[in-house]
């Protein structure tokens, strides 16, 4: 009986006993194929989520009018300033946290991670902080300053591809990256990550936005 084999691109033994394997690839319902990696017990995505119709096929909503995005309540998706050539294949699309909540979004086999996965990640790493250097891309292609401290040693490849804020206006490419968790908070709310460039924080940042922002997203394995 022959055996399906799978292709490993890296796999770095690091100290402490931590592991991180880069495995296969998923590819998403438009075709867009994401390298993955394992960090821990968990698999994510190594790229931004850029798809733009359900796992169904069925399209997600295109929101660029800044009152229309600011009036939703239902799926919508973005590209930072509206301009999918210059953005998408680098930073992926911004997505509100409504078409997060359908649980349609990831490939099958995978889903937007919980608050509680997002922690599994950082504590895995060490800490919160430490995790910021871990996950971050290293140098400035793409972040608009480093820090020494970054190794991007797992591939994660945190990059800053800024938000549209939920009145419509769009500020920190380069400076700030924000990731969805699947995890609401009170009536209007929701659990995210972000990672600033060396602000004096240092750290991946645990905080609650309003469900209208469009942010990136990292889907991780069922």
């Amino acid at each position: 009986m022959r055996h399906k084999k799978v292709k490993l691109i890296a796999v770095i033994v690091l100290g402490l006993g931590l592991t991180a394997i880069h495995a296969q690839t998923v590819k998403d319902i438009d075709g867009n194929v994401y390298k993955t990696v394992t960090i821990g017990t968990q698999t994510w995505m190594a790229k931004n989520l850029k798809v733009t119709h359900y796992r169904n096929s069925d399209p997600i909503p295109y929101v660029t009018d800044k009152t229309a995005w600011s009036n939703q309540i239902t799926p919508g998706y973005c590209w930072y300033n509206n301009d999918e050539a210059t953005y998408k294949k680098t930073y992926g699309a911004l997505y509100n946290w409504y078409i997060v909540n359908t649980g349609n979004l990831c490939p099958s086999g995978w889903h937007v991670p919980t608050d509680a996965e997002w922690t599994t990640l950082t504590n895995f790493l060490g800490n919160e902080n430490i995790a910021y250097n871990k996950l971050k891309e290293k140098g400035t292609a793409h972040w608009n300053s480093a820090n020494t401290g970054e190794t991007n040693e797992f591939g994660f490849t945190a990059l800053p591809g800024g938000h549209c804020y939920y009145d419509g206006n769009f500020s920190f490419i380069g400076y700030r990256g924000y990731w969805w968790s699947s995890t609401e908070y009170g009536t209007d709310g929701a659990w995210s990550r972000s990672m600033s460039i060396n602000d004096g924080s240092n750290t991946v940042y645990r905080g609650k936005y309003n469900r209208q922002c469009g942010f990136s997203v990292r889907c991780v394995m069922d």
